[in-house]
């Protein structure tokens, strides 16, 4: 994109939505700027053409309201980078079964809410994209983030989904795996109340290991900004970016580990077939 585009940027009042904002307005771009409470967020306003909204991902119509009056204001949404989302730390066993549907509706259904709010306006011009953050724990499972893994996964597919039936419109759609960033996620993540103790080693671990990474994590949000400017603005821009030495090594290491269990069990996968002579 050689000329200025309208951003819409989802969760900008902490982490990765309040870098990229910052970023893409000091790139001169158009910028609307969204968070639950707007007023944690007038300050970007300051720093280029920037519509500060309210936006609550979770209420559809809101959503929809939200890309109408930026396409009022500047005429189109020319990229969505769905950033808003929470974290929660439990087993899987001791998650309570409400904060899983809270996981669900913001980071999963929040996210196709913006998704069904840009898609009218992408089609009819033939063009946009659609940027989704999710995490390496969309393409990897850790302990102590069972079901947030889970509403990341799901936005990994339907991402792919979005993408074979969008891409021949001219819309593009990319998802954005970064593994641990100095933001504020982990250390504002909430977690299960009851512990089982069977699950200390694991969950509880890599729960106290998250506490403990709190203003240590090796990312810099600043330079993940960046890197999804350069990637969205492209000439190709790439379907996946991994962001972080962390988040590569596991999914190198993943799709390696994929691999080799596949061509191991080939036979029985493809034996589950009818034999030709009967298809």
């Amino acid at each position: 994109m050689n000329t200025q585009s309208t951003w819409l940027v989802t969760g900008c009042s902490t982490g990765f939505g309040r870098y990229i904002a910052a970023h893409l307005l000091e790139q001169g771009e158009r910028v609307i700027v969204t968070a639950r409470k707007a007023d944690q967020v007038q300050d970007l306003a300051r720093l280029g053409e920037a519509l500060v909204l309210p936006l609550d991902v979770t209420d559809a119509e809101q959503a929809k309201a939200v890309v109408a009056e930026a396409e009022r204001k500047f005429g189109s949404v020319d990229v969505l980078v769905n950033n808003a989302g929470i974290g929660y730390f439990a087993a899987v066993e001791e998650t309570d079964p409400q904060a899983a549907r809270r996981l669900f509706e913001v980071n999963f259904f929040g996210t196709a809410h913006m998704i069904h709010a840009v898609l009218p306006g992408m089609r009819q011009r033939r063009r946009g994209m659609i940027v989704n953050l999710t995490s390496i724990g969309g393409l990897a499972g850790f302990p102590a983030v069972g079901y947030y893994c889970a509403s990341k996964f799901a936005v990994e597919g339907l991402s792919e989904t979005l993408r074979a039936e969008v891409e021949p419109l001219g819309i593009g759609v990319m998802t954005v795996e970064p593994s641990a960033f100095r933001t504020e996620w982990a250390g504002s993540a909430a977690e299960a109340s009851e512990r089982i103790d069977d699950y200390d080693a694991t969950a509880g671990e890599a729960r106290r290991a998250y506490h403990a990474s709190v203003g240590r994590q090796q990312g810099d949000p600043a330079r993940a900004a960046s890197a999804i400017y350069t990637a969205v603005t492209a000439a190709q821009p790439p379907h996946r970016l991994l962001l972080g030495n962390r988040a590569f090594d596991v999914a190198m290491s993943k799709l390696s580990a994929m691999q080799s269990e596949f061509r191991t069990w080939e036979a029985s996968a493809r034996g589950a077939d009818f034999p030709e002579s009967q298809a």
